[in-house]
């Protein structure tokens, strides 16, 4: 499909993540961009977007690349959580198949500093067995996602962070849910830890600002921290920050305008 020159630049950005809404708010007003942007539809209730928005699965890979195709999609940025690996396989292969760009925004990992209690595990359900078996003051920032696999360990007292306010399920009878949205403050954190008894933490290593208060808050209050490690994604090219995937779809959109198509 060819595409004028002096058309807008069509981008899907997968977004979910503070960078991608960083993102849409700059897309939103550059005439040269028709841009969309798509989420998974985890949470009830997303925060507002400038952009036109797409909400739930593509179908795996020849969905996505269907998708691609029919809108005539020229870029596509990966804005998604680190742990979306499933939704970043599936977008490095659907942008392969269809033949047309694609940028992860991929932030740093946390890295471990001067006392930081950190146990790392290769997945969730290693951190959880890696608690002590006697019951323990425990904050899960895993996700909702996570929550069944927090049963295989019911002895805990859970206090167990998500977005949307909901019941603890049946089979976790000392958890209690508590509903908020980041970016997250460490004095906040420190007063919820304590006022709970709180003496470990299990967290996925998302990196960034907005959710780094709990990493914080351990450290200050000595709490160890049961941390989870990325899943290996497959090699892509990849910026650290919104200004640089900005950066990145100007070059683009240059690019084809020099060649006319």
């Amino acid at each position: 499909m060819i595409t004028k020159p002096d058309s807008p630049l069509r981008v899907l950005l997968l977004g979910g993540t503070t960078e991608a809404a960083a993102l849409a708010r700059a897309l939103a007003d550059d005439k040269r961009l028709a841009a969309t942007l798509s989420l998974a539809g985890r949470t009830a209730n997303p925060v507002a977007s400038p952009l036109p928005v797409r909400i739930g699965g593509f179908g795996g890979v020849d969905g996505l690349s269907a998708y691609l195709a029919h809108a005539r999609i020229d870029l596509v940025i990966d804005a998604t959580h680190p742990f979306a690996a499933r939704m970043s396989a599936n977008a490095i292969s659907a942008a392969a198949a269809v033949g047309i760009p694609l940028l992860a925004i991929e932030r740093p990992p946390w890295t471990r500093t001067g006392g930081d209690d950190w146990i790392e595990y290769d997945s969730i359900e290693a951190a959880i067995a890696g608690l002590p078996a006697a019951p323990q003051n425990v904050f899960s920032a895993l996700g909702r996602q996570a929550i069944p696999a927090l049963s295989k360990a019911p002895q805990h007292r859970y206090l167990i962070r998500v977005v949307d306010a909901s019941d603890a399920p049946a089979n976790l009878p000392h958890a209690t849910m508590i509903a908020a949205r980041g970016p997250f403050r460490a004095e906040d954190d420190i007063e919820l830890f304590s006022r709970h008894g709180i003496r470990h933490v299990l967290a996925k290593n998302a990196g960034g600002n907005a959710a780094y208060a709990k990493i914080e808050a351990a450290r200050k209050l000595g709490i160890k921290v049961h941390m989870v490690r990325r899943p290996a994604i497959a090699a892509r090219e990849t910026v650290t920050s919104v200004e640089a995937a900005l950066a990145w779809i100007t070059r683009h959109h240059q690019l084809r305008s020099e060649r006319g198509v």
